[in-house]
């Protein structure tokens, strides 16, 4: 591949009268991200306001000459839109550019395709493929279709259209199977992880935020930190022991991002499970981003979403190292941490501490000597009060994991 083969022209738009707002540095610098991440060579950057959409091209005449003379002078290959386009402005868009058109949602498939590593990754980014592609086959065979006969006749286009929807279907069926046996494995490791008692925390926050950097921090275990977006694509658990030993589950989530896909959000329905299943969420906030507000704002979202604000929260602001770091207001209750320097991580463990146990239930059990198993559980998963032997068993006050309560439930001691 030359030079040029791989300049791009990347165009943010903006629907509606009033659409230009605060966010507007943030959908220029996350395209631009985006871009370097998929490996496109940034040539120019344009914003285009868009009064009255479209319907055939999305953008009027005017501004299609607009970008064409940035992309003669610049010399892209390529025009990469911030907002999905349909099949038909897709197609239409390319004819009059001369170019490859690329909308938001093909951009960031490629890059889940690129970063996915395991075999689950790649089954959720061809699931989400297919899904997109699905519906822009009749603009990829319009010319074979003209080329049929007359009313009433199947030509040659429709009959290959119709024999490639099936295969992508049959695709598809194949895929959701795998992914669904995915899903069931899931579920019987978190099975098998609740009947240890122990609690879970789910990393969460904007992509780059620095949830895999903060996991290895706190656990010494993990991936090493990348300086690019969704390097996270399946969900990572490591124990970590907080300061009175009790062991917890650290999971590492893939990352969020403003109009995250929706077919993206379907396809990765069983590592979306994972926070589901959290006891806790640590929020992660990249505290050097001039868009913080605005990317706490999406997180927040995208958690009510997927059905899991409820959840205790903590919220942390990282890269605490970095000149432009932007301490957050004290009423926020929110952490300073540097994943780097080790700042304000003996705090995060503590706070842990905390709100684990805050979210924990307070039992008075009185445990048979042979069944000290039991207790041992207890001391492993939860936070003992008080302990007292007896003749014939112990009598311990403690807070256990919601799971664990459950099992305990025959020993409550109401003497």
């Amino acid at each position: 591949m030359s030079e040029d083969e791989d300049q791009v022209l990347l165009v943010s738009l903006f629907l509606g009268i009033n659409s230009k707002c605060a966010n507007t540095r943030l959908v220029q610098s996350e395209l631009r991200e985006l871009a370097r991440t998929a490996g496109a060579r940034v040539a120019d950057s344009l914003s285009i306001t868009v009064r009255k959409p479209d319907p055939g091209t999305l953008i009027g005449k005017g501004q299609i000459q607009r970008i064409l003379s940035i992309c003669r002078s610049k010399k892209c290959r390529a025009v990469i839109f911030d907002h999905d386009l349909l099949p038909r402005q897709q197609t239409n868009l390319e004819k009059r550019l001369g170019r490859k058109v690329i909308d938001r949602t093909t951009l960031i498939l490629d890059i889940f395709a690129q970063q996915a590593r395991t075999s689950e990754g790649k089954l959720q980014v061809e699931r989400a493929q297919i899904d997109y592609l699905l519906p822009r086959l009749s603009q990829l065979w319009v010319q074979f279709s003209r080329l049929a006969g007359g009313i009433g006749t199947r030509g040659p286009g429709e009959t290959q259209i119709e024999s490639d929807r099936r295969e992508l279907r049959k695709r598809m069926s194949i895929l959701d199977k795998r992914l669904e046996r995915v899903r069931s494995r899931r579920s019987i490791t978190r099975s098998s992880r609740r009947k240890k008692g122990y609690p879970i925390v789910s990393l969460v926050g904007y992509t780059n935020a620095g949830k895999t950097s903060l996991m290895r921090s706190l656990t010494g275990h993990g991936p090493p930190a990348s300086d690019s977006l969704f390097a996270t694509l399946d969900p990572l658990t490591r124990q970590l022991d907080m300061p009175n030993s009790q062991p917890l589950l650290l999971t590492d989530t893939v990352g969020f991002i403003q109009r995250l896909p929706t077919r993206l959000i379907a396809s990765f329905r069983a590592t979306l499970e994972e926070i589901a299943d959290s006891d806790v969420i640590l929020h992660v906030v990249d505290g050097a981003s001039p868009s913080c507000s605005l990317q706490i704002d999406t997180v927040i979202e995208l958690l009510e979403d997927i059905g899991v604000s409820h959840l205790p929260t903590i919220t942390v602001y990282n890269k605490s190292d970095l000149p432009n770091f932007l301490a957050p207001p004290k009423r926020l209750g929110a952490l300073v941490v540097s994943t780097k320097s080790g700042y304000g991580l003996k705090e995060l463990k503590l706070e842990l501490q905390s709100v684990v146990d805050s979210t924990g239930v307070n039992m008075r059990l009185r445990i048979p000597f042979d069944k000290a198993r039991l207790l041992a559980l207890i001391y492993q998963s939860g936070s003992v009060k008080s302990l007292r032997h007896c003749t014939t068993d112990s009598i311990v006050e403690a807070s256990v994991p919601t799971e664990l309560a459950s099992r305990l439930g025959i020993y409550i001691d109401n003497s």
